[in-house]
């Protein structure tokens, strides 16, 4: 949901596009989550969580000017928990935590349900 409406120039083509990105953002996102947690090895695990760390620091970077500030906020959790992960204890452990994958299926199905919730920004 956008919580406030900007009313600069071209914003709103702005914001499409944002919408847009999103959708294969999200898909991006998901499919590194789901390796990591799959894969037994650490070199796998660790780089794809990076991979989704990158997309989720782009999303938090952005998201939050457009007006979709709940969205920034949550990619930005889980960018301090993958990097948490990553420079813990257990980022020599081939594991991944699954609270951080509960924590990115949350964000990607926040994504989903602003994507549905603007289908003429997504398919325009």
């Amino acid at each position: 949901m956008i919580q406030q409406k900007l009313e600069l120039p071209g914003i709103e083509r702005i914001r499409n596009r944002f919408l847009e990105m999103l959708k294969d953002r999200q898909y991006a996102i998901a499919e590194h989550a789901l390796i990591a947690w799959e894969s037994d090895e650490l070199d796998e695990i660790n780089s794809n969580l990076d991979n989704a760390r990158t997309v989720l620091h782009q999303i938090a970077g952005t998201a939050g000017s457009l007006g979709f500030k709940d969205l920034g906020t949550q990619a930005r959790a889980c960018e301090i928990e993958i990097d948490a992960h990553l420079n813990g204890p257990d980022a020599d452990l081939a594991i991944c935590p699954s609270p951080l994958i509960f924590l990115i299926d949350q964000f990607v199905q926040e994504s989903e349900a602003l994507i549905a919730a603007n289908p003429q920004s997504v398919n325009a």
